[in-house]
């Protein structure tokens, strides 16, 4: 006795291949909901309406332990028995695949698996889907989610069902407040007569229903694409997040509101300063510093093409005559700056104990070093470049500020926090003359 597992669309038997038609002819014991079971009535086997699926595998055990054993003379042999499971789609592509494999004996098992629902969206979308990243019916599924929207993946495609619904997602993506855009496709009953693909803003995935399994494609749109922003109505300190054009190939290295509010505070800043902000991303921090100092002059100093352009973009984007984009690598064309009287080191590529020894040699005194950093390494190469600097200079000093925060997102009908990256904030001071 063997296990076929066979997948179906909502095209119903319409939409098998033949050999899987023949094997559900073929059932002694067909297994499925009432709605797949409903595709077959004309079968006269067994069936089984599947409620529990916990309990339909002890009993399908049961039914191989029976037949176990029982070898009869070839020539005389009926046809074998087989059990036919109905699923929907591909069982094993978020289905219940992997819970046979666990719990029934995997040479018993045969998978004839139908077109997947979220193969079939982006087939209607006609977009390549080799690259997207996959949100499932599991436990981790907001988890998951707000993960790759934290990295800003391009494709993204969520299986929506009755409780984490498309207007649960837009809720979720709303309250991240992203730097990266989407546009939304919202494909429903994919394969039967009413299906419907259409795409969506995120206010009328909030406003409308959809059927209660459907498949939401996410996009990330290009940079050129991001909606005008009103600067009446950005408040003086802490820009949203979502006001940023964010950079294309590195969309989750934006320092997020918080973050640039205590790296502001701790740079100190003063009306008319010279600043460099080395590793500058998007420009997020330049275009604070820059719009509450409009008489300092701000250098956002970034190594990649595309953070250049996008640094480029939030400046034009902010109208800021007092922020000069500069296309380098550091420390090389630090050489080439005015002299600072606050740095802000946000990113270092692998070479921060030679940034920093220019940095101070170009630094003002009474000027001040604010690092961000995330891993306890920088922190240990911050702390030698110190003790090595205070020995031979001794009107040098630190302070370290370590950083975790927590964002409240929601959770389907529950909230939780998403926690930002944990980070320490290193203040480096050169002290008067």
């Amino acid at each position: 006795m063997t296990v076929h597992v066979v997948g179906i669309g909502l095209d119903g038997a319409a939409g098998l291949s033949e050999s899987a038609r023949q094997i559900v002819e073929r059932a002694s014991l067909l297994v499925g909901s009432d709605c797949l079971l409903s595709y077959f009535p004309q079968q006269s086997c067994e069936r089984w309406v599947l409620e529990d699926l916990t309990k339909a595998i002890v009993e399908i055990r049961r039914w191989l332990a029976r037949n176990a054993g029982e070898l009869p003379e070839p020539e005389t042999a009926p046809p074998p028995e087989i059990i036919v499971i109905l699923v929907a789609g591909d069982p094993l592509f978020y289905g219940w695949g992997r819970q046979l494999i666990a719990q029934l004996p995997t040479e018993k098992l045969t998978f004839h698996p139908h077109v997947s629902s979220v193969q079939l969206a982006f087939n209607r979308l006609q977009i390549p889907w080799q690259d997207a990243r996959f949100v499932g019916s599991g436990r981790g599924y907001f988890e998951d989610l707000r993960a790759w929207l934290k990295l800003g993946v391009e494709k993204i495609a969520v299986l929506a069902d009755e409780t984490r619904t498309p207007a649960a997602l837009a809720q979720l993506v709303k309250a991240m407040d992203l730097p990266a855009r989407y546009e939304f496709w919202v494909c429903e009953n994919l394969g039967a007569a009413d299906e419907r693909v259409e795409h969506h803003s995120l206010e009328s995935l909030q406003r409308q229903s959809f059927a209660p399994l459907s498949v939401v494609v996410m996009l990330r749109e290009s940079p050129g694409m991001a909606e005008p922003v009103d600067l009446g109505k950005l408040p003086l300190l802490g820009i949203p997040d979502g006001a940023f054009i964010g950079c294309a190939d590195r969309p989750g290295l934006t320092a997020e509101r918080e973050l640039r509010v205590l790296v502001l505070a701790q740079l100190a800043l003063q009306p008319g300063q010279v600043v460099w902000d080395v590793g500058a991303g998007n420009g997020a921090v330049s275009v604070e510093i820059a719009r509450l100092f409009p008489d300092s002059q701000v250098y956002a100093i970034e190594k990649t093409v595309s953070g250049t352009a996008t640094i480029e973009l939030n400046f034009a984007r902010f109208g800021l005559q007092n922020a000069i984009s500069v296309h380098g690598l550091a420390p090389e064309i630090l050489h080439r700056l005015r002299p600072p009287h606050r740095i802000f080191l946000g990113g270092s590529g692998g070479g921060l104990t030679k940034i920093l020894g220019v940095c101070a040699l170009r630094l003002l005194p009474g000027g001040s070093i604010v690092l961000l950093v995330d891993c306890l390494e920088d922190i240990g190469t911050v702390l030698n470049w110190m003790e090595d600097r205070v020995r031979r200079e001794p009107h040098w000093s630190y302070r370290i500020l370590q950083v975790q925060l927590s964002r409240s997102v929601p959770a389907g009908n529950s909230t939780r926090f998403n926690p930002l990256n944990p980070v320490a904030i290193v203040t480096v001071d050169r002290l008067l003359n």
